[in-house]
């Protein structure tokens, strides 16, 4: 039997200096970040945090890429994706995505977001 799981954390809140323009930078933005993590499990032994992928893990990597300044969300998005892959190498799947809630449209209800995906199926 081959059983396969995934570990979410979606809507991670994070506000970040992160936007081409230098204002966005100077000011921050909010973001919301969507990770997930589909890895093959073992039959037994679900109660071994070193089984598993550890969500907190995630959190701490998510919060650690997001906090220095940069221009775009492309670099953050693909740095979180690395980060999670270089701990948990036995990923088969990872997704990573990050919406910006306000981006300097000029308009009203619109974000943008930047997706990524390792697969090694």
């Amino acid at each position: 039997m081959k059983i396969v799981q995934t570990v979410f954390l979606e809507d991670v809140r994070v506000f970040a200096p992160i936007g081409f323009y230098v204002e966005e930078q100077l000011l921050g933005n909010e973001f919301l970040v969507n990770v997930s993590v589909k890895f093959e499990a073992g039959i037994d032994d679900h109660e071994n945090l070193d089984k598993t992928v550890n969500y907190e893990i995630l959190y701490q990597i998510i919060h650690r890429v997001m906090k220095p300044k940069r221009k775009l969300l492309e670099s953050a998005a693909h740095e979180i994706l690395k980060a999670i892959h270089d701990h948990f190498s036995f990923a088969k799947t990872i997704d990573v995505s990050i919406k910006k809630m306000n981006p300097p449209f000029g308009g009203d209800a619109a974000h943008s977001k930047v997706a990524v995906q390792y697969s090694c199926i």
